[in-house]
C-alpha cells in the first residue's frame, strides 16, 4: 500500500468510517452500500464488535459503515429514531424505552415501537465475597448489596436476581457507590459483602486475589419458580452456562443469566428485505469477525437468533432465522407475547399523555410506571 493510501485509511479510522474494499465481492446480499451505526463509546465492548462486524462487511461485500458513538443510551437511540442510524449497537435501554422506564418515562419518550436483529448473550449473576458465607441468592438477605448510583440498567437486573429467591430491595441492605468502579471495588474494601455484575469485570479478578476471596452465585437453570419469579421483574434474560468469569479455573462453569448486549436495534418499520440481508450477511460474515475479541464467538446465529432479548425480533430477521432452522415454535411464542406487551403500553400511553402532561417531571414518572405497572399486570 502507497503512503497516500495508508494515510487516508488511518484518517477515515480516526472517524469512525470503516472502509474495507479488498478482496470485496459482488453484491449478492442487497446490502445498502453504506450504513450507519450507533453504540458505545470508543473502547467499549460494543464498540470494539460493532468494529469487527463493520471490518467483515467491508471485506465481504465493500460496505462502508460509519460507527457513532456515544456515551448516554438516548445518544444512541436518537439517531436510529431520526433516521440518521440504519441500526445501533444498544444495551438494556433497548428495554427501557420500549416501556417507557426510567429515563424514557417522560412526554418526551415514552414506550417506543423497536425491533431487534440479533443479540449476544452476555452473562451477569451475584457475586459476593467468598467468606461473606453467601452461597445462594436467599443467603444474601441481610447482607451489604453494592448499587451504582444512576445506573438502572445494572441495579434492575440485580433486583431481578433477587426476586429470583423470592427477595426485594427491602430485604439487603442496599449501598449506594457513585460509580460503577466504585462499587466493584467495594468487596475487596470490605464495604459490601455481594453486588451484580458481569463475570470478566476488572476489579473481580482483584478480589479473587485478595484475602476475602471471590464465589459466583449459581442461577440454576431447572429453577423454575425462580426464573418466572426473576422474569416478572426483567424479562430479557435466561438461564446461561458461563466458563470465562473471574475466578473461575479452567473447564469450571457456573450457571448464570444471560441479557444481550450488545442488542442490534432498528426501527419496527426499517423494510423486512434490508433486515433479512442484514441478518443474512452477519451470518455469512461470522468466520471474518469471530474472533475480534474473546466473546464474539457469541454472535453466532444459534447463540444472538433467540429470545428472551429486550425487544421482539424483526419479521425480516425471523424471515432468515426461519430459513436456517434456527428459530422454534417456542422463539415465536414469546416473540408474539413481547409484542403484545409492547402494543399495550403504546396504547396506554397514547391514553395517558393528554390527561397528565402537565404534571411536574417527578409526577409524571411517577404516575406513568404506576399505569404500566397496572396495564403489565392485566396481560399475565
Amino acid at each position: 500500500m502507497s503512503h497516500s493510501k495508508a494515510r487516508i485509511r488511518r484518517l477515515l479510522a480516526a472517524s469512525g468510517l470503516v472502509v474495507l474494499t479488498t478482496g470485496a465481492t459482488a453484491w449478492g446480499q442487497d446490502l445498502p452500500k453504506t450504513m450507519i451505526w450507533s453504540t458505545y463509546d470508543v473502547g467499549s465492548a460494543g464498540y470494539a464488535e460493532a468494529s469487527a462486524i463493520a471490518d467483515a462487511f467491508g471485506q465481504k461485500f465493500g460496505t462502508k459503515i460509519r460507527i457513532q458513538p456515544s456515551g448516554s443510551g438516548i445518544g444512541r437511540l436518537q439517531p436510529i429514531l431520526k433516521g440518521r442510524a440504519d441500526y445501533g449497537f444498544l444495551a438494556t435501554e433497548a428495554f427501557f424505552v420500549s416501556e417507557g422506564a426510567f429515563d424514557f418515562a417522560t412526554p418526551e419518550w415514552g414506550p417506543t415501537e423497536l425491533r431487534t436483529v440479533a443479540g449476544r448473550p452476555a452473562s451477569i449473576s451475584l457475586v459476593t465475597a467468598a467468606n461473606a458465607e453467601i452461597e445462594t441468592v436467599a443467603d444474601v438477605k441481610g447482607k451489604r448489596l453494592a448499587f451504582v448510583a444512576g445506573n438502572p440498567s445494572i441495579n434492575v437486573k440485580c433486583e431481578a436476581i433477587l426476586a429470583f429467591a423470592g427477595l426485594t430491595l427491602d430485604d439487603v441492605e442496599v449501598v449506594m457507590f457513585p460509580t460503577y468502579a466504585a462499587a466493584m471495588s467495594s468487596m475487596t474494601k470490605n464495604e459490601a459483602d455481594a453486588t451484580c455484575t458481569t463475570p470478566t469485570t476488572s476489579q473481580l479478578y482483584e478480589l479473587a486475589e485478595s484475602p476475602r476471596g471471590i464465589h459466583w452465585v449459581a442461577l440454576e437453570p431447572d429453577n423454575a419458580e425462580g426464573w418466572a419469579k426473576l422474569d416478572e421483574v426483567l424479562p430479557i434474560m435466561s438461564p446461561f452456562e458461563e466458563d470465562i468469569a473471574a475466578g473461575l479455573k479452567e473447564g469450571e462453569k457456573v450457571p448464570m443469566a444471560a441479557y444481550r448486549y450488545p442488542v442490534i436495534t432498528t426501527t419496527k418499520d426499517k423494510s423486512a428485505d434490508e433486515v433479512y440481508a442484514f441478518v443474512k450477511a452477519l451470518d455469512e460474515t461470522y468466520d471474518l469477525y469471530k474472533n475480534g475479541t474473546a466473546t464474539m464467538k457469541r454472535w453466532a446465529l444459534d447463540q444472538s437468533g433467540h429470545p428472551a432479548i429486550d425487544i421482539p425480533f424483526h419479521e425480516g430477521a425471523v424471515r432468515y432465522l426461519k430459513e436456517k432452522g434456527i428459530w422454534t415454535e417456542q422463539d415465536e411464542a414469546w416473540n408474539q407475547k413481547r409484542i403484545k406487551r409492547m402494543d399495550a403500553l403504546v396504547a396506554a400511553w397514547k391514553d395517558f399523555m393528554p390527561a397528565n402532561k402537565s404534571l411536574s417531571p417527578e409526577e409524571f414518572s411517577k404516575a406513568w410506571t404506576a399505569k404500566r405497572k397496572e396495564v403489565l399486570a392485566t396481560l399475565g
